[in-house]
């Protein structure tokens, strides 16, 4: 970027914008096509789609972000440079418009002629791709994005779509209604009620009240450039770690895949603060930042993705098999990958529901952090997630409880994580203890719990609560298809064989695969499947198993 400081090789703004030699242009020339531009054209504008990739030989381009007063500068680009971000390997929608500033020449490039460069020059891929990603990290964090969210603390549905944004690494500007006065007075005078809380503007000129992700999703054009007629090799739903690493071997294995996932990457491991026995991160790695980097990797590769769709049923009577959308859409796979997860069990409490997004959280990110700084929070768990959730928010909550139903944590979690809430001061333990009551007006005022050895129950003043305890399998919609066990979890390979009481035999004279369900060329990974590991490496290691499973079923026909 002509306009910052001298560069350095370590500077996060250079890498974010570097200038290529003479020689990687070179390499660059044959693949691209040769356009004189002028000043004040304008090559791509805020809700394009197939924006293309362009490298400046001579000229200067400005990237603006037009808004309600105007235009927002982001960034100019000179000789040397190139444009774009994430979108341009997501298939996602432009978010900034490009504007000729002084007349040159430059090479343009095509999506596909984009990804076939980054899959063959290792050294190009490098610096496009940290590039992109740290280009869009900026957006993010400075909120520079075309969607306006105006919501309240106090409001279930403003967390949600936060958290769907946050999780999507889409950049928005969020104004806090309990806050900004003026805000609240002009949706008084156009009657918006508590219940269209949050507003959302889309795309600077589509107004939204109370949207579901869904919607939002849809708004935004998450999905614009994904056919939905062509029947594909593989389909994988969940972008869970199983489902993330099962999408990024499938396309750099050249199949054509699609991944599907109903809110935001990641899983639950998305939504932990801090994953420290991950192989290869010895100082550890937030879910979201893993989540957000592996979706990059799959989509260099040329795997699509869509989000903000939910499958609610597998019509497999025969094949291709076809995934039914919440919109009545089905899409058609020769093959299938079922990395649908598990979600936390909620604890049997009558006004549970009132105070989710309110006071009760199912993950313990950055955001929700901010909600409780300095207060009392209570965690419910005993496995890896919550000890993570505990140390997290000890950092910035004036007290952490950590409730667990049994009597010690050895079985369920990681010793370092138990030798850290040991030794942390901030973090009280309290072992055979379980909620027994939840009070407040419209946010969570009150919680009380019983001590299971005593009988003795006591309420407290406190009103965030985290539940991360135990786990059930996202499988409702594979009934009548796929054999469960009488948990719901999925049955696969040898267990198929050893469980008799399901009414799905196997029909092909070989026996199936490892991770195989009681349907040929459908396979089961991570936390959906029966007999899994509950770790982050383990999930991601059948992910990429089930790619080498899939290209056996596929080349039976």
């Amino acid at each position: 970027m002509s306009s910052w400081p001298t560069p350095s090789a370590l500077d996060v703004n250079t890498q974010a914008f570097p200038v290529l030699t003479a020689t990687q242009i070179a390499r660059l020339r044959p693949s691209g096509k040769l356009r004189k531009v002028e000043p004040g054209e304008i090559l791509f504008q805020p809700g394009d789609t197939d924006v293309p990739f362009f490298v400046f030989l001579s000229g200067n381009m400005e990237i603006v972000q037009p808004d309600f007063t105007g235009e927002r500068p982001i960034a100019i680009h000179g000789p040397g440079e190139f444009t774009g971000e994430i979108t341009m390997i997501s298939g996602q929608r432009c978010l900034v418009l490009g504007r000729i500033t002084s007349a040159g020449e430059l090479l343009e490039f095509s999506g596909d002629s984009l990804r076939s460069l980054v899959a063959k020059d290792a050294e190009l891929s490098e610096i496009f791709m940290r590039a992109f990603i740290l280009r869009r990290i900026a957006l993010v964090s400075s909120g520079k994005g075309n969607v306006i969210v105006m919501g309240s603390r106090h409001c279930a549905n403003t967390l949600r779509i936060r958290e769907f944004l946050t999780r999507n690494a889409y950049p928005y500007t969020y104004i806090d209604l309990d806050t900004d006065k003026a805000s609240q007075a002009l949706l008084d005078r156009f009657e918006v009620k508590t219940g269209d809380v949050p507003v959302v503007i889309c795309n600077g000129r589509t107004v939204l009240r109370s949207p579901s992700p869904q919607e939002l999703a849809d708004c935004l054009g998450f999905n614009a450039s994904i056919d939905q007629s062509q029947i594909r090799d593989l389909i994988i739903v969940g972008a869970g770690p199983s489902g993330l690493a099962a999408a990024v071997y499938a396309a750099s294995e050249g199949l054509d895949a699609l991944l599907i996932e109903t809110e935001s990457p990641g899983g639950q491991a998305g939504s932990s603060s801090k994953i420290e026995n991950y192989l290869g991160f010895p100082v550890g790695i937030s879910g979201q930042e893993l989540a957000s980097r592996a979706i990059a990797q799959a989509q260099k590769f040329g795997a699509k993705m869509m989000v903000g769709h939910r499958v609610m049923k597998l019509n497999c009577a025969r094949r291709p098999y076809e995934v039914v959308l919440d919109n009545g859409h089905a899409l058609a796979s020769r093959a299938i990958v079922i990395s649908t997860g598990a979600q936390y069990n909620k604890p049997p409490l009558s006004n549970l529901n009132k105070f989710e997004g309110q006071g009760i959280y199912y993950g313990a990110t950055h955001m929700e952090s901010q909600l409780c700084a300095d207060e009392d929070v209570v965690v419910v768990g005993g496995g890896n997630s919550a000890g993570q959730a505990a140390i997290f928010l000890s950092q910035t909550a004036g007290k952490v409880h950590m409730l667990a139903r049994s009597g010690g944590l050895s079985e369920t979690m990681s010793r370092y994580l138990i030798q850290r809430i040991s030794d942390n001061p901030a973090i009280e333990l309290h072992l055979n203890t379980e909620i027994v009551g939840l009070e407040g007006g419209r946010q969570l005022e009150r919680i009380t719990w019983r001590d299971k050895t005593s009988g003795e129950t006591s309420t407290h003043e406190i009103r965030h609560l985290f539940i991360m305890a135990g786990a059930s399998p996202r499988t409702e919609w594979l009934r009548g298809c796929l054999a469960l066990d009488d948990k719901g979890f999925i049955l696969t390979g040898r267990d198929l064989a050893g469980s008799s009481g399901h009414a799905f035999p196997w029909l092909l004279s070989r026996a199936p695969q490892m991770l195989e369900t009681s349907l040929p060329a459908v396979f089961a990974v991570g936390d959906a499947r029966a007999g899994n590991v509950k770790r982050v490496a383990s999930a991601v290691g059948e992910g990429a198993i089930s790619i080498h499973l899939v290209h056996q079923a596929l080349a039976e026909g």
